[in-house]
């Protein structure tokens, strides 16, 4: 039982179970958006552990195109939020990954090798550690992922209907949904093009 004499740091592994864990990033814990309110028992775990429509949607879409197009026999393009083991105490989450086959030992466990590309859309953890909010963990991330390997980190988020984009020795930029931004080889995509096909925009 945690005292009021416990400082927060103390408090947080004590009162947060486990599998309220989102993703581990730089050595500490991000929870799921929406745990406190499982803690304080207005939702059940399972209530904040799926997506939105639109979320669902667009992870759907933007995995079949980039599988339609990118070359199977040297790309595995999975999704489903495959875990990423990138050191001891940091594993985190993506919603779209594209593998190097030939890098990619199939083990039953989360992948420990660096994907080639990643497209996230929105955020799916608590934000209270992040000062800057969003920009602050989307950086973080990014730029964890590009540490461990990864080539190019595609941002889409859905409210402001943006696309951020950040690759190894290239500015980082933000664009519109409507822009046509290069995922892998001569494989690129446009946000609002895809959607509109779906019959979503």
């Amino acid at each position: 039982m945690v005292t009021e004499a416990a400082t927060p740091e103390l408090a947080v592994p004590q009162q947060i179970p486990s599998y309220l864990i989102y993703e581990t990033l730089n050595g500490r814990p991000l929870y799921r958006k929406g745990y406190k309110e499982v803690l304080a028992k207005r939702k059940t775990p399972g209530e904040i552990m799926g997506c939105s429509d639109l979320q669902a949607i667009i992870v759907s879409a933007l995995h079949a195109y980039i599988y339609n197009h990118a070359n199977r026999k040297a790309y595995w393009v999975v999704t489903n939020e495959p875990g990423l083991h990138i050191q001891l105490g940091d594993n985190l989450s993506n919603d779209i990954a594209v593998y190097e086959k030939e890098k990619v030992t199939i083990k039953g466990k989360f992948f420990d090798v660096a994907p080639k590309v990643v497209v996230e859309v929105d955020i799916k953890v608590d934000l209270e550690a992040f000062p800057a909010m969003e920009q602050d963990y989307i950086y973080e991330k990014t730029q964890a992922m590009l540490d461990f390997g990864t080539e190019r980190v595609i941002w889409i988020t859905t409210k402001s209907r943006k696309v951020f984009v950040a690759a190894k020795s290239e500015t980082w930029i933000t664009l519109n949904w409507d822009a046509t931004v290069s995922v892998i080889d001569d494989v690129t995509l446009n946000v609002a093009a895809i959607l509109t096909e779906e019959g979503v925009l």
